[in-house]
């Protein structure tokens, strides 16, 4: 727009460099805050679930294992096509995802997975010498991870849940994080997607040590400073309301030194703190979803991931059996990603086709009206909705996501909008800064991982009429 020939007269000044001083001062300590708390999302992968294993169950194969396992229950239950429309699917969608489905779990049907020595393990509870038996898993696990590395077998993202921090168990969860992170690095080192999750957390303390723990890890063996991180997992009523009526999780991200990279709803140990009776214990349990809204609220700018909990109401058993089940595993998956939960727990292997189902859907069904959206915002044309900056991120969000699980191909989108990959991510985080001190990454980066400079012009303009 050119500026008028004769510009009007200004009115005289009423701020002078002495006002913007005083306030700049003033508002300094927030300044700070907001950007060493509040960074935003690091633009990196985050993978759609995580399944947990009991560690004396793990190998190097188990991914693939898992993967046919879900392809021959889908094929039972008549393929994945008609599966996809038994829990809801349109038939002309469910051809869509169908080939899509069935490439990921041939390919990488499980993206984050857990070896668990907390309550999954029961290997050292039936041995003579639990603390013993305990140890060789610790050491084994490790060797079992770098194995599946050195095979190509490892899932993108991979790591232990060890015993929580409360005094009966604190010495034997600490114990088994050392041997199993001490024995990585003895056969090669620490992979890029390791994760480490600290279960059953109830104060801030607690993760106050899990930090002094990492960190003497790191000095003890020759690590950088940052390198280890780990997921707190919220099972527990006093860490969203504390004894003085404060939402301690709130406080997490500011008292970890960046080392927290998600947090992980745990639906049944919450829901029996509450004295939620069992058969009522779900993840859309009212008390649930009061846990994650604070959650949300806790981690929102921080960077911090969020992960849904898990259904323990598996798809096994005779047809009517799996179908039910199945129609539930979808239903829920689908109920977490509309309440911004991109990720979710799953604890057998004929969960994992709903799970891609439900995902793959969810993204492909947005894919269109998102991307005429962010093309529209991108090229400043005019369209049937009047986007803000916001949410341009939020939709250059949502599409990224949809490519880096599999569900959307780079190509559809640069079709439709002309934006590769890297464009996404800066359009989606445009104050993209380096990860986190210890944000896991997949071994394999993405090209949606790097920082280079964006190719994607920032509008010379808000659109006009955009509220904030």
């Amino acid at each position: 727009m050119s500026l008028p020939s004769n510009p009007p007269e200004l009115p005289p000044r009423v701020f002078d460099d002495g006002d913007y001083e005083r306030i700049d001062a003033g508002l300094a300590d927030t300044d700070r805050l907001l950007a060493d708390s509040y960074p935003g999302d690091a633009g990196t992968r985050q993978p759609v679930h995580t399944v947990y294993v009991p560690a004396d169950r793990y190998s190097p194969s188990l991914a693939a294992d898992w993967g046919q396992q879900a392809l021959a229950a889908a094929a039972e239950a008549g393929g994945i096509r008609r599966l996809a429309e038994l829990v809801g699917l349109a038939p002309g969608l469910a051809a869509e995802i169908a080939p899509r489905v069935e490439a990921k779990l041939r390919d990488e049907p499980i993206e984050d997975l857990r070896i668990d020595f907390e309550d999954g393990y029961l290997a050292a509870g039936r041995s003579q010498d639990p603390d013993a038996t305990e140890d060789a898993e610790a050491i084994r696990a490790a060797d079992q991870v770098t194995a599946a590395i050195a095979s190509g077998t490892a899932t993108p993202f991979i790591g232990i849940r060890f015993k929580c921090l409360e005094e009966a168990t604190r010495r034997r969860g600490l114990r088994t994080l050392e041997l199993f992170v001490s024995r990585l690095v003895q056969s090669g080192g620490v992979p890029e997607g390791l994760v480490l999750t600290l279960p059953k957390v109830s104060t801030v303390d607690q993760v106050k040590a899990m930090v002094y723990a990492v960190e003497r890890l790191e000095s003890s063996l020759g690590l950088r400073p940052g390198r280890l991180g780990f997921e707190v997992q919220v099972e527990t009523p006093q860490i969203i309301i504390g004894a003085d009526g404060s939402h301690p999780v709130a406080q997490l991200p500011h008292q970890a030194d960046g080392r927290i990279t998600a947090l992980h709803y745990g639906t049944y140990d919450y829901s029996a703190s509450l004295q939620i009776a069992a058969a009522y214990q779900s993840m859309e349990h009212p008390a649930a979803d009061f846990a994650k809204e604070v959650m949300q609220l806790a981690v929102a700018g921080t960077g911090i991931r969020l992960s849904d909990g898990s259904t323990n109401v598996l798809p096994v058993g005779d047809a009517d059996q799996r179908e039910e089940a199945w129609k539930l595993h979808a239903r829920l998956v689908r109920r977490s990603l509309e309440r911004g939960f991109y990720q979710g727990w799953d604890l057998h292997a004929h969960q994992l086709p709903t799970r891609y189902i439900a995902t793959y859907a969810f993204y492909r069904e947005g894919l269109p009206k998102a991307a005429e959206r962010l093309g529209n915002y991108v090229r400043q044309t005019a369209g049937a909705v009047l986007d803000e900056p916001a949410t341009a991120r939020a939709l250059a969000a949502f599409v990224l996501r949809g490519v880096q699980c599999g569900a959307v191909g780079a190509d559809e989108v640069h079709a439709s909008t002309g934006l590769s990959e890297l464009d996404l991510t800066h359009l989606a985080h445009p104050r993209l800064a380096q990860p986190r001190l210890a944000q896991p990454r997949p071994a394999h980066s993405r090209a949606a991982e790097q920082t280079p400079a964006s190719t994607v012009a920032a509008p010379a303009a808000e659109p006009q009429g955009a509220s904030r």
